[in-house]
């Protein structure tokens, strides 16, 4: 047990640096999400279920469907599949 929290802390912490040193909006929200996904079974192996859970509804899915829905409001997120830029147009 103490090797998978040791190695889930490592991973949290290496999320935690990834998402402050990457360059990519979608990849940082995307970590993110991770981070807090192992977050919350660090919370379960507390035996706090009910942090657990809060912390993967609120950390994993409202928090990360708000950052998505920002980043496409930014225009950070757009289709790349089937659509055609007005440069390719001149």
């Amino acid at each position: 047990m103490n090797v998978l929290m040791i190695l889930l802390l490592v991973l949290i912490i290496s999320c935690a640096v990834c998402v402050a040193f990457t360059k990519n909006l979608l990849v940082a929200a995307i970590v993110f999400m991770t981070q807090s996904l192992l977050l919350s079974l660090v919370w379960i192996l507390l035996e706090s279920p009910d942090l657990g859970i809060t912390e993967a509804a609120v950390g994993a899915g409202i928090d990360s469907l708000l950052l998505f829905v920002a980043l496409k409001k930014i225009h950070a997120i757009h289709r790349e599949h089937g659509s055609r830029t007005k440069e390719a147009d001149l």
